[in-house]
């Protein structure tokens, strides 16, 4: 099965799988700075692991809405685009994919860097780790990356190298579900898959507003989970922009993708 043909599985199916990771990773106590996971650059990698991450990955910044960013993914010039999804031992890179909601997101804040500049910025689900590099690249005082897949984490290291930046802390446990962080803003791009997990994101981001009056921004293409969970309903959209054709071509018909800002309602339960 061709790379392309297992990407639609992540996209339409496989999401599924990562999802029920979410739900079952449950949070611990609240994280700060000084207890996340925090990898230096090259030290603590594995060696195995980087160097197969180097082989079948490409950088790029091309084909994206961030040419200021470059990023190590899964192009069709790599082995793994063709070769059997069972072959690649890490399993779904979900993180070697620019998804279009991230773009969204990394695009706002290089344009708009005040959003960020001397601010605490958590980047949820972070996968490639583009968004947490356009909050260091636009100011952000703090940084921290949070994704559940420790081989994200890696990916991040090595994308941090190729845009001439210290790593970021770094965080692979769930934090969904734990008690509210207090961050400045929460960014997250592409969560919207699973109903479950979309509960669980709009339940703990009300916390964090509640709690500490954090500012979330959400990016998504429009995908029928997102604009169908009741969390639509307290979106207020800041910026919609038009795809690349090559990101159009990888998420079969998106044209656009939008950023909203998360303002839930005082109504609401805030359990």
């Amino acid at each position: 099965m061709a790379f392309h043909g297992w990407r639609l599985l992540l996209l339409l199916g496989r999401q599924n799988a990562l999802a029920k990771v979410w739900r079952s990773r449950r949070g611990g106590p609240s994280l700060c700075w000084k207890r996340c996971c925090h990898w230096s650059t090259g030290k603590s990698l594995d060696p195995e692991v980087r160097a197969f991450l180097e082989e079948n990955t490409e950088v790029t910044n091309s084909g994206h809405l961030t040419p200021e960013i470059r990023l190590r993914l899964l192009t069709p010039r790599c082995r793994f685009w063709r070769e059997k999804p069972d072959l690649w031992p890490y399993g779904d890179p979900f993180w070697a994919i620019y998804w279009p909601g991230g773009q969204a997101l990394s695009r706002y804040i290089l344009d708009n860097p005040q959003v960020v500049k001397g601010r605490s910025v958590l980047d949820l689900g972070s996968g490639c780790g583009a968004t947490a590099i356009a909050a260091v690249m636009s100011g952000a005082s703090q940084v921290l990356a949070n994704d559940i897949d420790p081989i994200a984490g890696m990916a991040m290291i090595l994308n941090c190298e190729l845009n001439h930046m210290n790593p970021f802390p770094i965080t692979i446990k769930n934090i969904i579900n734990s008690e509210a962080g207090k961050w400045d803003l929460i960014v997250l791009g592409d969560m919207f898959y699973d109903e479950q997990l979309a509960d669980g994101l709009h339940h703990w981001l009300q916390k964090c507003i509640r709690i500490h009056q954090t500012e979330v921004l959400i990016g998504d293409p429009g995908r029928h989970q997102f604009l169908s969970h009741s969390i639509h309903s307290q979106l207020h959209k800041v910026i919609e922009y038009s795809l690349p054709e090559y990101t159009r071509q990888e998420n079969h018909g998106l044209t656009s993708s939008i950023v909203w800002s998360y303002q839930p309602s005082n109504s609401l339960d805030n359990s």
